[in-house]
């Protein structure tokens, strides 16, 4: 969590599409038919006013180098933040030597079923015995709502340490199960103060990447499809994430 990021963007004007593509049926993507209703945005919206930074990370900044609103003939903007801003990805390398950076990650882990699943505003620490309270086994791709959600922790600029996070025990659980990836609604899986980063590395140690902060407080637990797309960034330990889920048709 302290390597900062820099991106620079440029807005620019839309292309308009070839009379001779073929018009996609309504919901549908005109090659594959892939259903494109239904998706709900999983993903905490990057703002400095909104964005909870874990402590000791680097600050978020976001500025306009231009801006067409102040007369400029184009709008401009630069961005600085950490790696593990908002919603994210943290690869191997982050917690394991040698370990893959995000860029090299397989996009197989990011996209398919999840399970999402409720954890009560009382468990601070989802440990084996809370991980046994609750219907997990089987789905590939675990996904934990708690108290952050609870309480919107995702879009308040206030760090809350006394987050719930995945215990060492329960990750070592997960990860014997051969889940495809662990998800959690704050930005971090590990608790505040540790003193080894255990979950990290009985997860990551196993190729098991984790996505953190995934905004759910208007999702309520159940399956889905999920699909998270992590920033390509080469040679880094995490990146900035879209999620998204669909509830998933029994």
């Amino acid at each position: 969590m302290l390597r900062p990021i820099y991106a620079v963007i440029v807005a620019s004007c839309a292309a308009a599409c070839s009379s001779s593509q073929p018009q996609a049926e309504a919901g549908t993507s005109s090659d594959t038919g892939f259903p494109a209703t239904g998706w709900i945005d999983a993903t905490a919206t990057l703002d400095p006013s909104t964005t909870p930074v874990y402590q000791g990370d680097a600050p978020m900044k976001f500025d306009f180098l231009k801006d067409m609103r102040k007369g400029d003939g184009f709008t401009l903007s630069a961005y600085s933040m950490g790696a593990h801003s908002g919603t994210h990805v943290d690869a191997p390398m982050h917690f394991v030597r040698d370990g893959a950076s995000i860029e090299k990650l397989s996009v197989d882990p990011f996209i398919g079923p999840a399970r999402i699943i409720d954890i009560p505003d009382s468990v601070q620490a989802i440990d084996a015995r809370a991980l046994a309270s609750v219907n997990w086994k089987g789905a590939e791709r675990v996904i934990f709502r708690t108290r952050s959600s609870l309480h919107g922790w995702m879009h308040s600029p206030t760090f809350h340490k006394d987050f719930a996070y995945i215990a060492p025990d329960a990750a070592q659980q997960l990860a014997d199960a051969g889940v495809k990836l662990v998800g959690v609604d704050y930005i971090s899986a590990e608790q505040f103060g540790a003193p080894a980063p255990l979950t990290h590395r009985t997860l990551l140690g196993k190729g098991i990447p984790i996505v953190e902060g995934i905004q759910l407080d208007s999702i309520p637990a159940g399956d889905y499809d999920l699909v998270v797309l992590p920033i390509k960034v080469g040679g880094h330990e995490g990146a900035p994430a879209r999620a998204i889920v669909r509830a998933r048709k029994r």
